[in-house]
């Protein structure tokens, strides 16, 4: 889960995985510069793709993870429409924020998703207005790519408050992968499929929510979004130590591993209710129960005995199934994928996995968001090609330790045999446009 890997940057899992990259730059930081235009291609030819995705919009603006930089999302996407030189916007994933919720707020207010989706677009009325007023002018096409916090909203959602925006979804609900027409070289997608917490669930807790698809991240966010609220406070609970079931095989490795991961979150982020009190509220996307903290915590009743948990029962088995649901290329084997839930560094390095080292992509220039980390990174493909990865950041008010107010901006090559396809990275904080890092190649 997006909101997971967001709340867990203290938490850092290292890897070697990073020995495939040449060049890896974590939110650097140029000079700032009022007078540059990163929507402008110097000529008049409206080439450009502008991708920005992590807004977080919340249908209350008390507990929303974007209020204060509505203004400057607001005024940066009307600079996009008065571009003569921008011809796509691609939101990257987690417009529509559906779980950052605190636990104990009934999300759809007794109503359903589409009465959601309009409240959320009236508390956010500038950013849609200037959205529409793109889409209806028709010179700049908008698109849309799902991520975790919105990969529940259905399309028909999306189209009831952007009428006539561009959807890019899989065949599934809540995914999707973007190349824009006549590029099959770029692909734009949010980045939470290859995650255990965040990717589309739709085989766990379906005798309990038939027809769900959210995955343990969305619990875990309504959770932290309750710390967040109750103002950061001391456990209200402990929770109980569980140890190895040595006799148990692989599943029951995996499900301890899965443990281990809730273990840690919780206590990271605690929260004044014991975790026997009924209070995660949902009746949303199958589920219409109210639950315990403890019906998400793997438990055991004897010392190295049998660990099981309530909702997501056989999650630990059913990982390979769940990722050729969710169309994974290059399958990720379940240990490393529950032990990497918050691992930043892990879901980057899936651009190169799952494209740049796969012999059946001829993708050379990825561009995620979901981490709120905004870098540039060069990596080789297989046949020794320069390739590039991006991530577009995020535009939630307090992005520990990094900036906020992210874009990125591709202007793709000339016919010319020594133009490139120019890649560069911006943020927009304090209303000025810095450029944090730029890199560029040939396709």
């Amino acid at each position: 889960m997006k909101t997971f890997l967001r709340f867990s940057n203290l938490i850092l899992v290292l890897f070697f995985l990073f020995t495939f990259t040449s060049c890896n730059k974590s939110d650097p930081v140029g000079p700032s510069d009022p007078g540059i235009n990163p929507f402008s291609n110097g000529g008049t030819e409206r080439n450009m793709i502008v991708i920005m995705s992590d807004m977080h919009l919340g249908a209350d603006l008390s507990y929303a993870e974007c209020k204060n930089n509505l203004p400057a999302l607001e005024k940066l996407i009307k600079q996009i429409k008065a571009s003569p030189n921008v011809k796509e916007l691609v939101i990257g994933g987690d417009l529509i924020d559906e779980w950052f919720v605190p636990a104990t707020t009934n999300t759809y207010e007794g109503g359903g998703q589409s009465g959601f989706v309009s409240r959320l677009a009236a508390a956010n009325s500038g950013v849609f207005a200037a959205l529409n007023s793109i889409i209806r002018e028709g010179l700049i096409l908008v698109t849309y790519v799902p991520g975790n916090h919105d990969l529940a909203i259905t399309a028909e959602s999306i189209e009831s408050v952007l009428p006539g925006i561009n959807q890019a979804r899989d065949n599934v609900l809540g995914l999707g992968t973007y190349s824009p027409a006549g590029l099959p070289k770029i692909a734009i997608e949010h980045g939470h499929r290859y995650n255990f917490f965040c990717a589309p669930d739709p085989i766990s807790n379906q005798t309990v929510a038939p027809g769900t698809i959210m995955p343990p991240g969305y619990f875990f966010t309504r959770i932290a979004a309750l710390y967040v609220k109750q103002g950061h406070p001391a456990p209200g609970d402990t929770t109980p130590i569980i140890t190895p079931n040595i006799s148990g095989g692989m599943s029951q490795d995996l499900m301890y591993r899965y443990w281990k991961d809730w273990y840690m979150t919780v206590n990271l982020f605690p929260i004044t209710n014991r975790f026997d009190e009924n209070l995660i509220v949902t009746n949303i996307n199958g589920f219409t129960g109210t639950y315990k903290v403890n019906d998400l915590i793997p438990y055991q009743t004897t010392q190295g005995g049998f660990i099981n948990v309530n909702l997501y029962n056989g999650i630990q088995d059913n990982w390979e199934t769940r990722q050729t649901h969710n169309n994974v290329p290059v399958h990720i084997d379940a240990p490393l994928a529950i032990d990497s839930v918050n691992s930043n560094t892990f879901t980057d390095y899936q651009a190169y996995q799952q494209y740049f080292a796969n012999p059946n992509s001829g993708v050379r220039l990825v561009v995620f968001g979901h981490t709120h980390m905004p870098k540039i990174s060069v990596y080789q493909n297989l046949s020794n090609e320069k390739c590039i990865y991006a991530n577009s950041g995020t535009w939630i008010d307090n992005n520990p330790n990094l900036t906020t107010m992210h874009f990125v901006v591709i202007t793709p090559q000339g016919a010319s045999a020594t133009s490139q396809t120019l890649v560069k990275l911006y943020n927009f904080e304090n209303q000025v446009v810095t450029k944090m890092d730029e890199n560029s190649l040939r396709f």
